[in-house]
């Protein structure tokens, strides 16, 4: 188990790293340096790509055995595209899915 005083080192350099990760694009591309092309790609194709592991990685175990398994993710699935389609706000997609996958799983199935 760990001590107090390792504790706190690990979440100081958590802290530190967090940090520096998120400040080190402002030091490199910072200023009046160009973005490079590749960077502005990645950062218009990768929400994307996070989105659809997202989906995989929430719909990987879903079984099709019977009902009660698959259609509260079918539903909550259809919540999320159509909201999505309707707002275009990510987080309200996510968070009003997940609450309705939980609703149903919770209440109704």
């Amino acid at each position: 188990m760990m001590n107090q005083q390792t504790a706190w080192l690990s979440v100081l350099i958590m802290a530190l790293v967090t940090a520096l990760l998120r400040i080190l694009p402002f030091i490199v591309f910072g200023g009046k340096r160009k973005t490079p092309k590749l960077v502005e790609k990645l950062s218009r194709s990768l929400p994307y790509a996070i989105m659809g592991m997202l989906v995989v990685y929430c719909l990987k175990g879903v079984s099709f055995r019977e009902a009660a398994l698959f259609v509260p993710s079918l539903i909550a699935s259809a919540v999320v595209i159509a909201l999505h389609v309707w707002r275009r706000n990510t987080l309200l997609s996510i968070v009003s899915g997940t609450v309705c996958y939980m609703l149903l799983v919770q209440l109704v199935f």
